[in-house]
């Protein structure tokens, strides 16, 4: 009996071990943490004096939240524009058309 409480204790350290090497590596399969890091294009809104401006940007996850890598402004329209609500809508369509076209090509 003592002959096999050897290799059994050996048995349970190893898998002890690769649980906590498992544990420690954010429990996450490779291809999930890599999906997870990689860029993205978005579409989105930046207000500021006076005019809203319909963006495009390039963002990946930073340690502090999203971290933006690039923009590229659609289109600028004065809040004051009585035509506002149309540009607006306008411009975003754009915007969704640019970023999949970017996603495809990045891809």
């Amino acid at each position: 009996m003592r002959l096999l409480a050897l290799p059994v204790t050996l048995i349970v350290i190893a898998v002890l071990v690769y649980l906590l090497v498992t544990l420690t590596r954010a429990g996450k399969p490779a291809a999930r943490r890599e999906a997870a890091g990689s860029p993205r294009w978005e579409a989105g809104t930046v207000m500021e004096n006076g005019w809203t401006m319909i963006v495009v940007r390039k963002v990946a996850p930073g340690p502090n939240g999203p971290l933006e890598l690039t923009r590229q402004t659609v289109r600028s329209i004065r809040d004051d524009d009585p035509d506002w609500d149309e540009r607006y809508r306008e411009g975003m369509l754009e915007a969704r058309n640019r970023v999949s076209t970017l996603e495809i090509e990045s891809g």
